[in-house]
Order: structure tokens, then C-alpha cells, then sequence
């Protein structure tokens, strides 16, 4: 599979979500191939279509005083959490590409993540009834995805992605309960590793993984 990697360094929220429409569009209308966006957000919670008040723990003015700002967005899922050092992945894959299988997407996206996380010696895997990658009972990469219909091209383009916690300060997930999910914690590579990883190398990883998973499905 051909795609291109836009590395966006620190990126505002809405401007990353302005920016993943515009692409969205140019790739339905053929202008454009698939892309794979890589960045991290300032601090940002965001409600997908799936999310339930109760798992915002304050109110908006507590959270703007943090320096936190709150969005509603159009992905699948419950609330989450984005911050510096963590790495946020958008691709935008035509998935008509390759059989426009939604869930299958889904798990190819987590193993790209598991198969990364492997690389850097941490051992991750899929949890019964929920996505995402994790070690034992703590969640280590959260996925949140859109799936658009196409337009002009026969199938979904997808949007949103997965965020995966490389140096993230855990501290800010206790804002909120991190996609709706009481029972279990969160844990980023630094905690499982007990010092900071480069996130340079990180995202190498990642297009490498995307590479080897995607490979075969979207030529």
C-alpha cells in the first residue's frame, strides 16, 4: 500500500480535525492518496458520538482553568484524553481498497499498534469486548474512528485514528473516565518501560508497522 506520512508536530485539535475534512475530500475525489498523519494535541478531551456525561467528571470552567479544552467530534467511542507525549495517528485509507471491511480496519489498526509496542519490548494485546491495545488489565493506545462514505469513490474513507501513550502525563486521564471505562486504568510506554522514549522513533516504528499490516491488503 502507497500512502504519504504528514508529520505535523504539535497540532491544535481543531485544526488537525479542519485539516483530516479537507484531505478526506481530496482523497474521494481521487486528487489525493491515501494519508497517514502523525502528531500530538496540546491538552484536549474529546466526546465522540458515543460518549455519556457522566464520564466528564467537572464542569467546563474546571477544565479551563486547567488549560484543557473540550471538544464534541464526529469519531465512534466515549471520551478521551489527548496531551503532549502522546502520539495521535490519523489515517485516511480508502478502504474500497481492500474489501471495505470496517471491522477488520479495527483490528489491523490494533495490531499495528500491538506490533510497534513489541519493538520497543513491551508486551501488548487486545481486550475481550473493547478496542484498543493493552498490557494486562491497563490500556496503552486508544482507537476512535469515522468512517466516511465516499462520495465520488465506491467505499469508506476513514478519519480519526488511534492515540498512543508514549510519555503521556497519566495524570490528566483522572479528568475524566478515559472511553467509558471504570474498571480498568491506562499506562503509557514510559511507565512500562521507567524512562521516556523518543518519540521520533515511536513514529518510525509506527509507519514500519502500518507498512507491514496494510501491506499485503491495500495494493
Amino acid at each position: 500500500m502507497d500512502f504519504a506520512v504528514q508529520r505535523l508536530g504539535m497540532f491544535p485539535y481543531m485544526e488537525a480535525w479542519d485539516k483530516q475534512k479537507e484531505l478526506v475530500q481530496a482523497i474521494d475525489q481521487g486528487r489525493l492518496g491515501n494519508q497517514l498523519l502523525l502528531l500530538e494535541h496540546p491538552h484536549t478531551i474529546t466526546l465522540g458520538r458515543g460518549s455519556h456525561q457522566e464520564n466528564i467528571i467537572f464542569s467546563p470552567d474546571y477544565y479551563q482553568q486547567q488549560g484543557v479544552q473540550l471538544v464534541e467530534i464526529d469519531r465512534g467511542g466515549d471520551v478521551t484524553y489527548h496531551g503532549p507525549g502522546q502520539l495521535v495517528g490519523y489515517p485516511l485509507f480508502h478502504l474500497g481498497e481492500r474489501g471495505n471491511n470496517a471491522h477488520g480496519y479495527l483490528r489491523d489498526l490494533e495490531e499495528v499498534l500491538i506490533r510497534t509496542l513489541k519493538r520497543f519490548g513491551i508486551e501488548a494485546g487486545r481486550k475481550e469486548a473493547y478496542t484498543g491495545a493493552w498490557v494486562g488489565d491497563v490500556k496503552i493506545a486508544a482507537i476512535g474512528v469515522k468512517f466516511n462514505r465516499g462520495r465520488n469513490r465506491r467505499g469508506y474513507i476513514t478519519s480519526h485514528g488511534f492515540a498512543l501513550n508514549v510519555n503521556t502525563d497519566l495524570r490528566y486521564f483522572q479528568m475524566i473516565v478515559p472511553c467509558g471505562i471504570k474498571e480498568y486504568g491506562v499506562t503509557s510506554m514510559q511507565e512500562q518501560l521507567g524512562k521516556p522514549v523518543d518519540m521520533n522513533e515511536v513514529m518510525e516504528q509506527v509507519i514500519a508497522c502500518t507498512h507491514e499490516v496494510f501491506g499485503d491488503k491495500m495494493k
